[in-house]
C-alpha cells in the first residue's frame, strides 16, 4: 500500500441523543492515490464514516490523521478540508450559485486564493469533468449528472489530495451514473487523486482497488473486489447482494458447474461461461 493519507486509530462516534454508535473502534490506513470502495446496508456506518474523513464530524472517542493532521485540531481543520473534498448524494444541496463557474469559484474563494489562480482552476476543473461548455449555464437547468459533474469540479477547484464521494449516483438515472463513474475513473487514473467512493451499487465497486464493507459501524470484510465479492454468502447475510456477474455465477455453481467467482466484469464473466459450455 502506498503512504496513507487516511489513518485511522479506534475510532467510535455516537450521534448527540443516541446511545449506541454509529461507528465502533474502526482501525483503518488507507493508501494515497488509492480507489476504495465503502459498501455497507443502510445504518451501517458510511456516510458517518464519510463525514469524519472530512472534519464534518469529528470523533466521539479515537481520532481520524489526514495526511498526518489531526482532524480535532481546531486550527488545522481547514487544512483537513482543503486535502479531503466532499461530494454528496444531492447536488442540489451542494450547488450555491446562480451560474456553474460561480459555482466552482466558491470554495476556492472561500479559501482565500487569489482571483487569477481561481479562474484558472476554474477552468482546469470543468474541463476535467467535461463541463467547460456549460459555464455560463444556470444549475438548476442541468441534468442531475450534469449537476453532480458540477459539484465534483466544484471539489476539484480546491485541489484536494484525496475525494470522498458519499452515493453520488443514488439520484441519478443510468447516463448520469456514467457520467459520474467516467468522472472519478480520471481523477484516479490521470490526476492520482485518491477516490473513497461510498455506495450500495455493487457494479460501481468492481474496479476499486478495496472494498470494505461495514455493518452495525464496525469493518465486516476488507479485500480486494475479487476477494471480497465471492463470499456470496457473507455478503447475503450482511444484507448485501454480489454484483449480478458474480451472482451469476455462484447460481450457475448451485447447479453443478465450477466456475471461478472472480470473473467480475461481464467480459470476463461471459468468457468463463462460455469457455466451460465449449
Amino acid at each position: 500500500m502506498n503512504k496513507p493519507i487516511i489513518k485511522i486509530e479506534n475510532l467510535s462516534y455516537t450521534y448527540e441523543g443516541e446511545t449506541a454508535p454509529s461507528l465502533r473502534g474502526l482501525n483503518l490506513e488507507i493508501g494515497a492515490h488509492s480507489f476504495v470502495a465503502v459498501l455497507g446496508r443502510n445504518g451501517s456506518g458510511k456516510s458517518t464514516l464519510a463525514k469524519l474523513l472530512n472534519g464534518i464530524l469529528l470523533p466521539t472517542e479515537g481520532a481520524v490523521f489526514v495526511d498526518g493532521i489531526d482532524s480535532r485540531d481546531s486550527e488545522r481543520l481547514l487544512d483537513v478540508r482543503r486535502k479531503v473534498g466532499m461530494v454528496f448524494q444531492n447536488p442540489d444541496n451542494q450547488i450555491v450559485a446562480n451560474v456553474v463557474e460561480d459555482d466552482v469559484a466558491f470554495a476556492p474563494e472561500n479559501l482565500g486564493v487569489e482571483p487569477s489562480e481561481i479562474r484558472r482552476r476554474v477552468d482546469a476543473a470543468l474541463t476535467d469533468v467535461g463541463m467547460y461548455e456549460y459555464r455560463m449555464h444556470a444549475p438548476h437547468l442541468l441534468s442531475g449528472g450534469q449537476k453532480q459533474r458540477v459539484a465534483i469540479a466544484g471539489v476539484l477547484a480546491m485541489r484536494p489530495e484525496c475525494v470522498v464521494l458519499d452515493e453520488p449516483t443514488a439520484m441519478l438515472d443510468p447516463i448520469g451514473r456514467r457520467e459520474v463513474l467516467e468522472t472519478m475513473r480520471r481523477l484516479r487514473e490521470e490526476y492520482g487523486m485518491t477516490v473513497i467512493l461510498i455506495t450500495h451499487h455493487m457494479d460501481e465497486c468492481i474496479g476499486a482497488d478495496r472494498v470494505l464493507i461495514l455493518d452495525q459501524g464496525e469493518i465486516a470484510l476488507d479485500g480486494s473486489p475479487a476477494e471480497v465479492f465471492p463470499q456470496v454468502e457473507r455478503l447475503r447475510g450482511l444484507g448485501l447482494d454480489a454484483p449480478d456477474t458474480t451472482a451469476l455465477l455462484w447460481e450457475l455453481n448451485t447447479r453443478g458447474f465450477h466456475l471461478p467467482l472472480d470473473a467480475l466484469t461481464m467480459e470476463a464473466c461471459a468468457q468463463v461461461i462460455a469457455m466451460t459450455i465449449l
